[in-house]
């Protein structure tokens, strides 16, 4: 098939819509389910790359959560420790789900606000267990180079059969230069095909030039994140997940400031005080998710004060003090961070060694390259020039 008709474009009042190959050939993908649209695209091929690449550079299955053409969140196929079986609601699951089932929990959960009404993309071919826990989550779609007979099935299931199920030729080469059309005019540039792998990891200029196995692996989870985000762009990454995306932000430190904001929410989901909330048993997932964000947020009076808590929980949880959250962010440790164009000033430092940021990857350049390597050496942290910009619009 050379051309797919969809519902509408970007808003409804754009009609008509569609995608197709202008050299005749046919489509590399194929509607299995549900009637996508002009985002549900967007996303899927953004995504299909993101993880396409993932799986590549570290050998292992990759997952990722779209929302309006950033990820939200990307994982590969790690373990879950009990803790984050219970952050990402998956615990009421089998304990041995399967690695690409490991990694959309995890890219999945890194982010459950932002990750609500997702565009799922998948590495591998969609398993049982990945398909049990797409079939449970509030999301538009799913790109995969395959699916299983049962996977397949569960998906077809979901939205009484209107949710969206793509599948990928993952043989296929895009040609070498692409083009878009803005305001009836036309741009062309050459593919972003830059490879992200050691190479790029090689010039340490800090101090500390400690770079274990898991961070270089978390920093091309990171940079790899980066490249399929809108810029300006931001990645905090941790045990083969992205744990914090700042996109789309006209300030690097506004990129910083809220990657890091996330990646702290993920940590305080995690901490004693936040898995014991009495939740109503009656409480849905996306209600808890929502409940969890105010309560560790700057207004938990709005699920705390009475006739508000009752609807919630079955008894009032104690307030979580701001003293508690910093000194359960003090054990933060470990973190990558990857920025898609170089820091301009230290204070992106400052905000990242808030959130346990340890090993710095971002491309140098700047002016006051030498203020922001200062500022790492202070923290002790180990930071990669990679001399690459990942800018993705």
């Amino acid at each position: 098939m050379n051309e797919l008709q969809l519902k509408y474009g970007c808003n409804p009042n754009q009609k008509p819509s569609r995608i197709y190959m202008e050299d005749g050939s046919d489509l590399p993908v194929t509607v299995l389910s549900g009637r996508p649209g002009y985002i549900n695209f967007l996303d899927a091929l953004n995504g299909w790359q993101l993880v396409s690449e993932l799986k590549r550079e570290t050998g292992l299955p990759a997952a990722a959560s779209f929302k309006h053409v950033s990820p939200a969140g990307a994982a590969v196929g790690l373990p879950l420790t009990d803790t984050l079986r219970k952050i990402y609601w998956v615990d009421d699951m089998k304990k041995d789900l399967s690695p690409l089932a490991c990694a959309y929990a995890r890219a999945r959960g890194a982010d459950r606000m932002s990750s609500f009404g997702d565009f799922i993309s998948l590495s591998d071919v969609c398993d049982a267990d990945t398909a049990s826990i797409i079939k449970r989550e509030v999301s538009d779609g799913v790109i995969a180079p395959g699916y299983s007979p049962e996977a397949l099935e569960l998906l077809r299931q979901k939205k009484n059969g209107s949710y969206v199920v793509l599948q990928i030729d993952p043989a296929y080469i895009p040609a070498a230069l692409e083009k878009k059309q803005v305001f009836g005019v036309t741009f062309e540039q050459g593919r972003q095909n830059l490879v992200i792998d050691d190479a790029f990891l090689s010039n340490i200029v800090s101090k500390n030039r400690n770079l274990p196995p898991e961070a270089i692996r978390d920093i091309k989870i990171s940079l790899i994140t980066l490249k399929y985000t809108q810029s300006n762009s931001v990645c905090f990454a941790k045990d083969g997940q992205a744990i914090g995306v700042g996109a789309g932000q006209q300030s690097r430190v506004h990129c910083t400031r809220l990657a890091g904001s996330k990646a702290d929410n993920w940590y305080l989901r995690q901490c004693p005080k936040v898995l014991n909330l009495p939740f109503r048993n009656d409480l849905k997932r996306a209600d808890r998710d929502n409940a969890i964000d105010v309560y560790i947020g700057e207004w938990a009076e709005d699920v705390l004060r009475d006739g508000a808590w009752q609807r919630i929980f079955r008894e009032k949880p104690e307030p979580f003090s701001a003293e508690e959250k910093r000194a359960w962010l003090d054990t933060l440790t470990g973190v990558t961070l990857g920025s898609d164009a170089f820091f301009p000033f230290s204070d992106n430092i400052e905000r990242a060694h808030k959130s346990g940021v340890l090993y710095v990857a971002e491309p140098g350049g700047s002016v006051r390259d030498d203020a922001v390597i200062e500022a790492c050496d202070s923290y002790g942290m180990t930071m990669v020039f990679t001399g690459i910009r990942l800018f993705h619009h």
